[in-house]
């Protein structure tokens, strides 16, 4: 499960994209403002669940903020060679990670409203099929 800020255009721009190449469909979208992130977070306050993404394995281990990337990339076809890049350096990866997550208001505003849009509908798309896939199985 990947836990992001549902309210965040870059945010889900970025998501989109790994969304995209996970042919396998391993990622499930969780926006962090759904009810059931209390669950899935439940060592942290609300404030600190917003702070940053968090990925959650089948086993119930969480990662967050840059510490997340690695374990995420090696999920995603091509993403090994760049997992073990990130996970060589754990702090250069945080505070990248922190940076981002610091100004992606900013960020957000080069990202052309149409990809934002169309990277809603692509998490809108996936979030869908898997509730569906969940509530037939």
């Amino acid at each position: 499960m990947v836990l992001y800020d549902g309210d965040c255009g870059f945010c889900k721009w970025l998501l989109a994209g790994l969304l995209r190449r996970d042919r396998a469909v391993r990622l499930r979208p969780i926006a962090l403002q759904r009810p059931e992130t209390a669950d899935l977070l439940p060592e942290l306050a609300p404030a600190e669940r917003m702070a940053s993404w968090h990925l959650i394995s089948p086993t119930g281990t969480r990662r967050s903020g840059g510490a997340a990337v690695a374990p995420l990339l090696r999920l995603l076809p091509r993403g090994r060679l760049a997992a073990v890049a990130f996970a060589r350096f754990p702090r250069l990866t945080e505070r990248g990670y922190g940076w981002i997550a610091e100004h992606r208001s900013q960020l957000s505003r080069w990202v052309p409203m149409s990809f934002k849009q169309h990277a809603s509908e692509r998490v809108r798309q996936r979030e869908r099929a898997l509730e569906q896939h969940v509530d037939l199985g």
